[in-house]
């Protein structure tokens, strides 16, 4: 009798494995869609065989999901591609739209000091570290170096002694920056990121996955009383996003955001000399090296490998996603690094048949 009921226990363990395993890496979930696709890649002008070498480094790597949106259209979407999942550091390129609307509305300067818009932490800003601006804290160059929500080690390790640098004079990724940034646009609007996002662009652009449950402001009041704003969203959102972006912030014949802002915020405004490829312009990193320089690529970039990666020169959004939601990830932390990630771009590029 007991030897059954291990038997049956061994089964239902199977079942339910198996269960987790079709759940979390099935690829080809429900795609059910109001993209439009084209009819084949070979009619598109791809090299089918080239996009299939492609796909399969894509399936030797950590993505989740990647997907490109060609002239307008779905040229493919691998993975599950309907799925909202952490956003990570793409969410600051999505506040980045938020403040160029407002920018360009007259009701937030790039010049206004954090002094000037009451903006404080504990410990309390000194006069020096008062005098950053908000152009400063889009550029990631406040000179603030204080604890901040959602910091990598690695971040905590490069941050700088406090009074190192001045304002404007010193290139450092900084969270602190970038969960300040939301706190002055909440406070200068009177009004709430996420739902902002959400009326001002997830909407208007017929984003199918977005809600507002999907976002959440993350206090951690040990490291600063600054939250960070988290976004969660699938990969054919974030290349609703992208597609925005290349048709310069015009949307169905309504101009969502400023054309001005979207040439202002994706130039390259900060010298990154860690990183051979992009430099950095208001929380966008704009490719400033060949090969993908020559395309005018500039890209919204996170944690463990999320990416929406514009191509004006191709007409071409590529997004890849790492879903770190998922159960196993907390155990293999499996990422996609940069290297990897244009890896992937690159082969997808090469796939493209020249005219």
């Amino acid at each position: 009798m007991f030897n059954k009921i291990i038997a049956l226990l061994i089964i239902i363990i199977i079942i339910l494995v198996g269960l987790f395993i079709y759940v979390y890496y099935s690829i080809e979930s429900d795609q059910t869609t109001t993209w439009e696709f084209h009819d084949s890649v070979e009619e598109a002008g791809w090299n089918p065989e080239a996009l299939e070498q492609a796909r399969r480094y894509y399936d030797s790597i950590n993505s989740t999901a990647a997907m490109v949106i060609h002239e307008g259209k779905v040229l493919f979407a691998w993975g599950d591609v309907t799925k909202s999942t952490n956003a990570h550091s793409v969410r600051k390129s999505f506040l980045s739209a938020l403040i160029g609307i407002e920018h360009y509305k007259g009701n937030l300067s790039l010049e206004q000091t954090l002094g000037q818009l009451e903006i404080d932490d504990e410990p309390p800003l000194n006069p020096l570290e008062k005098q950053a601006q908000v152009n400063h804290l889009l550029t990631a160059t406040s000179g603030v170096y204080l604890p901040a929500g959602e910091e990598s080690w690695g971040m905590r390790r490069a941050r700088p002694n406090r009074g190192a640098y001045s304002p404007g004079e010193y290139y450092y990724y900084n969270n602190w920056d970038f969960n300040v940034l939301g706190t002055i646009y909440n406070e200068q609007t009177e009004r709430d990121v996420f739902e902002d996002f959400k009326t001002k662009i997830a909407d208007p652009i017929g984003m199918e996955d977005f809600e507002l449950s999907h976002t959440n402001y993350k206090y951690e009041n040990r490291r600063s009383k600054h939250p960070s704003y988290l976004f969660r969203m699938s990969a054919r959102d974030f290349a609703r996003f992208g597609q925005l972006y290349l048709q310069k912030g015009q949307w169905e014949g309504e101009q969502l955001i400023p054309e001005q802002w979207i040439e202002e915020s994706t130039s390259p405004h900060q010298e990154v000399t860690s990183n051979g490829i992009f430099d950095y312009g208001y929380l966008w990193w704009v490719a400033t090296e060949s090969p993908f320089s020559d395309l005018k690529m500039y890209s919204a970039v996170g944690r463990y490998g999320q990416s929406i990666d514009i191509i004006p020169e191709l007409d071409l959004v590529f997004v890849n996603r790492v879903d770190s939601n998922r159960l196993t990830f907390g155990i293999t932390r499996s990422s996609v690094n940069d290297l990897q990630r244009l890896q992937l771009l690159q082969l997808i590029l090469d796939a493209k048949r020249s005219e």
